[in-house]
C-alpha cells in the first residue's frame, strides 16, 4: 500500500506545477494593468507609474517573476494581495470553511440522493420509475448553475418567501466563530434559531451546486449497478435464500462502488467551477467569489495563490479516492 501511495504522490508534483504555470500565464495574459486599476480615478504620472511597479516587482522579466512565485510558493508564502496587503494564505484560510460548507453539503446532498436514484433505476431498468430518474438528471446536468439559481431564488425566496436571497446569516444574528463553520459554530452554541437560518441560507445553494454532481453520480450508479446484476455470484446469493435487500446493498452496491467512487472525486473540480456561479449568485462570502473578485481587479498574488491552493485540495482529494480504491479492491493497489 506503501508503494502505491509513493506512485501516485509522484504523479501530483507535475501536476501542481502546471497549475502554477498556467495561473501565471494566463493571468498575465488578461488585459489590464493593476497599478491603474489600484490607482482607480487618481492620475498617475509615468515616474509614479514605474515606481509603483518596481515596488510590486511586476517591472522584472516575467520568468524571473514566475521563479520567484515557485519559490515562495515551496516555502509556503504564496505572497501578499496587492489592494488589502494581506497575505495571500490568511485571506483564503479566511474564506476557505464557507467554500468547504457549501461543498460539503452540496456532495452530501448529491451522495444521499444520487447513490439511491441511481440504484433504484437500475433495478426498475426500462420502467417508468428508471424514465423519470434519468430523464430528471439528464436536465439537472443540463440545466447552467446560473439560471437554476436564479429561478430557485424568484421561486422559494421572492414569490414563497421561505428562504434568504443571498448571504450566510441574517443581519439581526450574530457569532463567534470558532471552527469558521457556520452550521457547526451553531450547534455548539445552541442557539436553535440561529442555527435555523443558518440552514435556510444555505439550502439553496447546496442544492443549485448539488444538481450536477448529483446527476452525473446517480447516472454512474445506475450503470455500474446494471453490470453487477447479472453476474454469477449475485444469483449464487439469491439462490442461498440471501434476502433481496442484502443481495442489492451489500453483495451488488458494494461491488459498484468503484466507478462511482471515481465520479465522486472527480466531482471535486466540478464542485468548484459550480461553486464560482453558486457564490457569485448568492453573495456566498467564499473562496470562488474572492477569486473572481480578485480576477477583476488584476490581483496577481491572489489569483495565482489562490488556485495554486484550490488545485493542492483538489489533487488531495483525488489522492484520497485513489487510496479508497486499493481498500475497496486490492487488486488495484497491486496493479497501481
Amino acid at each position: 500500500m506503501f508503494g502505491f501511495l509513493l506512485r501516485r504522490v509522484g504523479l501530483v508534483l507535475p501536476a501542481l506545477f502546471g497549475v502554477a504555470l498556467l495561473s501565471f500565464a494566463l493571468m498575465r495574459l488578461v488585459p489590464g494593468d493593476p497599478v491603474l486599476v489600484m490607482a482607480g480615478q487618481h492620475a498617475l504620472n509615468p515616474q509614479d507609474h514605474a515606481a509603483m511597479m518596481h515596488n510590486l516587482g511586476l517591472d522584472a522579466p516575467l520568468w524571473m517573476q514566475f521563479v520567484r512565485f515557485v519559490g515562495r510558493a515551496l516555502h509556503g508564502d504564496l505572497g501578499e494581495s496587492l489592494f488589502t496587503h494581506q497575505p495571500v494564505l490568511s485571506e483564503f484560510l479566511q474564506r476557505f470553511p464557507a467554500t468547504v460548507e457549501l461543498s460539503a453539503s452540496a456532495m452530501l446532498l448529491a451522495i444521499a440522493v444520487g447513490v439511491p436514484a441511481g440504484v433504484l433505476a437500475a433495478v426498475r431498468r426500462g420502467t417508468w420509475v428508471d424514465h423519470l430518474l434519468m430523464g430528471a438528471s439528464l436536465t439537472g446536468y443540463s440545466m447552467p448553475v446560473f439560471w437554476w439559481g436564479l429561478l430557485l431564488i424568484l421561486l422559494f425566496s421572492v414569490q414563497l418567501g421561505w428562504t434568504p436571497v443571498s448571504g450566510r446569516l441574517a443581519p439581526e444574528y450574530w457569532i463567534e466563530p470558532r471552527s469558521g463553520l457556520l452550521l457547526l459554530d451553531a450547534v455548539l452554541s445552541g442557539d436553535r434559531a440561529l442555527l435555523r437560518d443558518a440552514l435556510r441560507h444555505l439550502l439553496l445553494p447546496a442544492i443549485v451546486l448539488a444538481t450536477i454532481p448529483l446527476a452525473v453520480i446517480a447516472r454512474m450508479t445506475r450503470s455500474a449497478m446494471l453490470e453487477v446484476l447479472g453476474a454469477d455470484y449475485l444469483r449464487a446469493a439469491r439462490a442461498r435464500g440471501v434476502p433481496r435487500w442484502r443481495v442489492l446493498l451489500v453483495h451488488a452496491l458494494r461491488n459498484a462502488l468503484i466507478p462511482v467512487l471515481t465520479v465522486a472525486g472527480l466531482q471535486a473540480g466540478t464542485l468548484l467551477a459550480g461553486a464560482i456561479l453558486t457564490e457569485t449568485t448568492f453573495s456566498w462570502p467564499g473562496v470562488a467569489q474572492w477569486l473572481v473578485q480578485a480576477i477583476y481587479q488584476r490581483d496577481y498574488p491572489v489569483v495565482q495563490g489562490g488556485i495554486l491552493l484550490v488545485a493542492v485540495l483538489i489533487v488531495a482529494v483525488n489522492l484520497c479516492v485513489d487510496l479508497c480504491y486499493g481498500l475497496v479492491d486490492p487488486r488495484i493497489r497491486h496493479r497501481g
